[in-house]
C-alpha cells in the first residue's frame, strides 16, 4: 500500500509539462464564417511559418469559422513560440494560391506586419512563462 501512495502523485502529474500553461488567441478580421481556422505554434524558427507542420513537437488547433472568436492551447511548456494561422474557407487544409499570393486569410502572432514576405520567427516570436497564462489577439488578414 506504501508504494501506491508513493507513486500516485507521479502517476497524475505524468502527460503535464513542468510549469504548463495556456495560450489563448483571440481571433479577429475574419471575413466569413465558412470553413475552418487552423493555427500552428513551434519553437523552432528553423521551420517557421511555412513548415510548422514538418515540426513533430508543434502544437495546432482547429475550430470552426462560425465559432471563431477564442481559440486555447493547453499544456504549454515555457518556452519562445510563434503562431501561423489559416482561415481555411474551403476546409482542404493548405493555403490556396492565386499565383503567388494567398486566397484565403492567415495571420501571425503579435500581429507581426508582412514585408515581401512572411513575417521571420523572431518578429513574431513570444515568450512563455511558467504558470503564467499567455493572451493575445490574431487578425486575419486577406489580400
Amino acid at each position: 500500500m506504501k508504494r501506491i501512495t508513493l507513486l500516485l502523485p507521479l502517476l497524475l502529474t505524468l502527460g503535464n509539462a513542468p510549469g504548463a500553461t495556456t495560450v489563448s488567441v483571440d481571433i479577429t478580421g475574419l471575413r466569413n464564417k465558412t470553413g475552418l481556422v487552423h493555427v500552428c505554434m513551434t519553437a523552432k524558427a528553423s521551420v517557421y511559418p511555412k513548415g510548422c507542420d514538418s515540426d513533430p513537437q508543434r502544437r495546432v488547433a482547429t475550430i470552426k469559422a462560425s465559432d471563431a472568436g477564442s481559440l486555447v492551447i493547453n499544456d504549454v511548456a515555457p518556452g519562445r513560440y510563434a503562431i501561423v494561422l489559416l482561415h481555411d474557407e474551403n476546409g482542404n487544409k493548405k493555403m490556396d494560391m492565386k499565383f503567388i499570393l494567398p486566397k484565403e486569410g492567415f495571420g501571425f502572432s503579435r500581429d507581426a506586419p508582412l514585408r515581401m514576405g512572411p513575417p521571420s520567427f523572431n518578429a513574431t516570436a513570444f515568450d512563455v512563462v511558467a504558470g503564467k497564462p499567455v493572451r493575445m489577439t490574431m487578425k486575419v488578414r486577406y489580400l
